[in-house]
């Protein structure tokens, strides 16, 4: 075998190589979603989006209040963490120096990795033994933390990678710097932003353990926040640990809804990033 015959054959084999990762990567998450699918979705009907549950031993009724629980206790930890964290993000971007950044740097990094069950049980002895019971705000509060960390360091990467002469060619023309930040830095890479933030959001719907501890679950729709509430992945426990034949099957159907909610999210992020991008093609175009 030649030079050039080895170069080819280590070439094709490196594709082969990575080709084939790529399909060990794809294959559990197919098989999840596939599993999900065909156990939950023949259980789909209207009555599970519009329905709430029928008391224990009556077959159907659905999971109404466990959906829009999910969306409301996300809507509070997202209120709560989403600006806090972007403010976050900018300052390590924009300002990322000295022992103050040092040490806030270190902190994300570490409450990235605090397991979600951990801030469960701080968000319960913070907020539901104080007030003496499970609530919305408790449960939002737990979620909060798990979106913190996340939108914090994907808003400072995505920033770093804005090129050093677009911040300098905006304070040479006279802006402070605050405006060069906001209208050029942030402005600038919107879509992306949106994106860490969604992704963020995405882990946080997921999460079930957090929940346990604080809005604990409710077997009817409610929109006070000093209430327990329900959420879709504690209904799913529940009812997944149950010895009911029909609020297992719903369980799949919950796990499917909850499954399609995250990849939705996910797949939505990736195409406001490629139509930030083909935007910014268009607009370089016209120029």
């Amino acid at each position: 075998m030649t030079y050039l015959h080895w170069r080819k054959f280590k070439n094709i084999a490196f594709h082969a190589s990575l080709y084939l990762a790529a399909v060990i990567v794809l294959l559990p998450l197919f098989l999840i979603v596939s599993y999900v699918f065909k156990m939950g979705a023949s259980s789909l009907n209207l009555d599970f989006f519009l329905a709430f549950p029928k008391p224990v031993g009556e077959v159907g009724g659905g999971m109404r209040h466990a959906i829009t629980g999910t969306l409301y206790l996300v809507a509070i930890a997202s209120i709560i963490s989403i600006p806090t964290g972007l403010l976050c993000g900018i300052y390590l971007s924009e300002f990322g120096k000295g022992k103050v950044a040092t040490l806030l740097k270190f902190s994300i990094d570490m409450l990235t990795g605090v397991p979600s069950i951990i801030i469960g049980i701080f968000a319960y002895i913070l907020i539901v033994v104080p007030l003496k019971g499970f609530s919305a705000m408790a449960g939002g509060v737990a979620l909060s933390i798990i979106i913190l960390p996340i939108v914090c360091r994907s808003t400072e990467e995505i920033l770093k990678l804005i090129p050093q002469h677009i911040r300098e060619a905006g304070l040479a023309l006279g802006l402070p710097r605050w405006r060069v930040i906001l209208n050029i830095v942030v402005k600038g890479n919107l879509s992306s932003l949106i994106t860490g933030v969604m992704l963020a959001i995405s882990r946080a719907a997921g999460e079930t353990a957090p929940l346990l501890f604080t809005s604990f679950g409710n077997m009817y729709l409610s929109y006070r926040i000093d209430e327990p509430m329900a959420s879709l992945p504690v209904q799913i426990y529940n009812y997944a640990i149950s010895p009911f034949d029909d609020w297992r099957r719903q369980a799949w159907a919950g796990a499917f809804v909850l499954i399609t909610i995250v990849l939705g999210i996910n797949l939505l992020s990736r195409l406001l990033v490629k139509l930030g991008s083909l935007r910014h093609l268009i607009r370089r175009g016209i120029k």
